[in-house]
């Protein structure tokens, strides 16, 4: 049985922790019922929650569908990420729900960490960890480790958004070339500041040493990059991607991996999340991590203001920054 509300105050469903201010921003607008922790992310259990909630605050891993967006009284959906593919967006704007995401804010942790995952994967930095953890570094060889260079090398950025043209920055200190491949061009200006050109993806996957995923999930990009694509590229090259796992498909990498037919893979997200292709943990060309590319506690606290903020912006009737769908509620 719900809890019922505080008089005069609405209340918004915390689905689950977040980092300071975020809280103190949220209960200073609205009673917070925080989602129960040992209950199932499905569906059902989370309408269940969110009844007699104006609002609920949302991860990734929150399934939110047409049975949560139909939930009587509920007025927005506030996504703790920049990505959204957990949301039903045309069902919530059926169900006239605001949905907001935290663009901007993580762009550049993001962009770091692409380039460390890029940088470690070349240089078999996990690899070279381990092999000392171990007990088996004896001495210099000159053959020992031998990985991939960065600098001079080709980039491919496949969507050069806010966090691929910061993958383009950064490359210029390495003096990369730097090809990216949209549906929306730079403007020449962008183009010739960031010193990128614009490629059609089979151009971009023959001739990149380094390919960077930088595209949010939609039917038209999942698994992007599967089997045909692979064989496209170098057998030198090292694909990347912090972006969504679906845009890979996983078990056409896992035998690129395999084969060689490409040199390496460094990825922050899975096709299954927070599964693993069992494949993936044995290869030794590729650098795992657990989708920690906006994992900075400056970003990571920054992306729960802006949550709180939107919602805070909508439990007091106005519409909020960062909507995804203003015609949700007119």
């Amino acid at each position: 049985m719900s809890t019922p509300p505080t008089p005069g105050k609405p209340r918004v469903l915390l689905m689950h922790h977040f980092l300071d201010p975020g809280p103190a921003l949220l209960a200073e607008v609205a009673e917070v019922i925080t989602y129960p922790s040992n209950r199932p992310l499905d569906e059902q259990n989370i309408r269940g929650a969110a009844e007699g909630c104006i609002g609920i605050v949302s991860q990734l891993k929150d399934p939110i569908g047409p049975i949560v967006l139909s939930t009587p009284g509920l007025r927005c959906v506030s996504n703790v990420a920049v990505g959204y593919d957990n949301i039903d967006v045309a069902a919530a704007t059926a169900n006239h729900v605001w949905v907001t995401n935290t663009p901007g804010v993580l762009d550049e942790a993001t962009a770091d960490f692409a380039f460390a995952l890029m940088m470690a994967t070349a240089r078999r930095v996990v690899q070279g960890d381990t092999f000392v953890r171990q007990g088996n570094f004896k001495g210099w060889e000159i053959d020992m480790m031998l990985g991939h260079d960065v600098h001079d090398a080709t980039l491919g950025i496949i969507g050069i958004g806010r966090i691929g043209r910061g993958v383009a920055r950064r490359a210029s200190g390495f003096n990369m070339r730097v090809l990216y491949s949209d549906q929306q061009p730079l403007q020449p200006e962008v183009e010739k500041q960031l010193g990128a050109t614009r490629v059609d993806l089979p151009r971009l996957l023959a001739e990149s040493d380094f390919i960077s995923i930088h595209v949010p999930l939609t039917n038209e990009t999942h698994h992007l990059i599967s089997t045909a694509q692979l064989n496209q590229m170098k057998q030198s090259a090292i694909l990347i991607n912090t972006s969504r796992g679906p845009v890979v498909d996983e078990a056409a990498l896992v035998e690129a991996l395999k084969t060689h037919r490409i040199a390496g893979a460094g990825l922050d997200v899975f096709e299954r999340e927070p599964a693993v292709h069992p494949s993936l943990i044995a290869q030794h060309n590729v650098v795992l991590a657990p989708h920690i590319a906006s994992a900075t506690t400056r970003t990571r606290s920054e992306m729960s203001a802006v949550a709180a903020r939107n919602m805070a912006t909508a439990v007091r009737g106005g519409r909020p920054p960062n909507v995804l769908n203003p015609e949700a509620r007119q």
